[in-house]
């Protein structure tokens, strides 16, 4: 659901008006800020609360934007002719010399250089915003750092996941290789015993091939009596040679 429309009048509880001011002062800082930085504008906002405290933003200093204020404010109440026109734009020239000088200046004692001139307050200011400055720094470091942190854990724990899906792929595929080349002796031994018992004479043939095999010779059975006169006969022939 959307907020509904604001009665724009004064809050009559104290707590509640203290608390709108808080808010809506923050957000009215806040957009001058960045009026200043986006557009390059130079602003100057003033905000006195019903207790009377002051608050203040100026994108430069307080007094050059008043000091222009009071400046633009003059010239548009006179009528404006080429002799004025042409001092309105000395002074405004005189003073962007001046704004450039001053920010050359401070730049030159931030870097270290031409403190001669500074007293003790003034460095003591000087070193404030330069600490202040670094803390800032060192805060945008540590959450950059931070940052990178979080995000390598990050891309670690996913590789580390991807690992482990990985190995349990492969101690799957293992798995799956063992039960076939289990299934493959199976078969080979089944095969085997068949061959086996195809073989003539029951020869076996056994696993190993390192068992050696005992061959013999069996005495060739004499069936009839043609055959043992041609023997007789062959022996007669072969004595009578080596006679």
């Amino acid at each position: 659901m959307g907020r509904g429309n604001i009665v724009i009048r004064r809050i009559d509880i104290s707590t509640s008006r203290q608390v709108t001011f808080s808010k809506r002062r923050n957000g009215l800082l806040k957009k001058a800020k960045e009026l200043a930085i986006l557009c390059d504008a130079e602003v100057g906002l003033i905000i006195f609360s019903s207790t009377g405290k002051l608050y203040d933003f100026a994108s430069t200093s307080m007094k050059t934007v008043i000091e222009r204020y009071n400046k633009s404010k003059e010239e548009h109440h006179q009528v404006m002719n080429p002799t004025s026109e042409v001092k309105f734009w000395q002074r405004e020239a005189a003073g962007l010399r001046q704004q450039l000088q001053n920010l050359q200046e401070n730049h030159r004692q931030l870097m270290g250089e031409e403190l001669s001139g500074l007293s003790v307050k003034d460095l003591q200011n000087l070193e404030n915003q330069l600490e202040m400055s670094l803390r800032g720094v060192r805060v945008k470091k540590d959450q950059l750092l931070t940052d990178k942190i979080e995000d390598l854990s990050r891309k670690g724990n996913l590789i580390h996941q991807e690992n482990m899906e990985f190995y349990k792929k492969v101690n799957l595929i293992h798995q799956e290789n063992m039960d076939l080349h289990k299934k493959s002796r199976v078969y080979g031994n089944t095969s085997g015993a068949n061959r086996t018992s195809l073989l003539p004479n029951a020869f076996s043939i056994e696993d190993d091939l390192n068992v050696p095999v005992h061959l013999q010779l069996s005495q060739p059975q004499q069936n009839d009596h043609a055959s043992s006169e041609k023997a007789t006969k062959l022996g007669y022939i072969l004595l009578a040679c080596t006679s």
